[in-house]
């Protein structure tokens, strides 16, 4: 499939505009980070919150014009879907047997030493599929099969992708206070590795 360009953003202040271009995106990301967050309270609407935040992002990247509220909750209605909240029905589970098997870690199991950092690796692949899931195009669903594609064609994408989580933990950890802003770089991270270089036949 042939890969269509788009014209970048203009990086020049229109009459009026107090602020850059990037100044603007970086506003659009915390507004779809603190949107983001909210949308995901009810736990099963995080994987249509997140392709919400991504479409909105992909569009604002795309066009050049701000993020708005309306945007996101058009796009959050239209991922609502029997899958997408299928797939949230997942992540409480998938939390749990993370916590149960970490809980099993730290004790004195045989081979624990080995498991631990193969559990830590693991849960961050899966958040790098899950996030590359949603960063999908509009017009594609929510597919698991799809992001594991994506995340296995692209392995460079992937591994920034992996950096992105990896500094989201740390920073959650050092300072709590920016867990509702985190959504928004996450998924504007899984936008751009995305945009930058799609996998071919990834697609679903």
């Amino acid at each position: 499939m042939a890969r269509t360009t788009t014209a970048p953003p203009p990086q020049r202040r229109e009459p009026g505009e107090v602020f850059s271009a990037g100044f603007t995106m970086f506003a659009d990301m915390l507004l779809i980070g603190l949107l983001t967050t909210l949308a995901c309270l009810p736990v099963v609407t995080a994987p249509a919150a997140f392709a919400a935040a991504s479409g909105t992002l992909r569009r604002a990247a795309e066009t050049g014009t701000p993020a708005d509220v309306g945007a996101f909750v058009r796009r959050l209605r239209a991922r609502t879907t029997v899958r997408s909240l299928a797939a949230g029905l997942l992540l409480p589970l998938v939390a749990v047997v993370v916590l149960v098997d970490a809980a099993l870690l730290r004790s004195d199991l045989p081979g624990a030493a080995l498991m631990a950092p193969a559990l830590v690796l693991l849960t961050l692949g899966g958040a790098v599929v899950a996030l590359r899931c949603t960063a999908l195009p509009e017009d594609s669903q929510l597919s698991l099969r799809a992001g594991l594609l994506r995340a296995l064609g692209d392995p460079r994408g992937s591994a920034l992708l992996l950096a992105a989580v990896v500094l989201a933990g740390l920073l959650m950890w050092s300072t709590p206070l920016l867990l509702p802003l985190l959504p928004g770089p996450l998924a504007f991270a899984a936008t751009v590795v995305d945009l930058r270089a799609p996998a071919p036949g990834a697609r679903d």
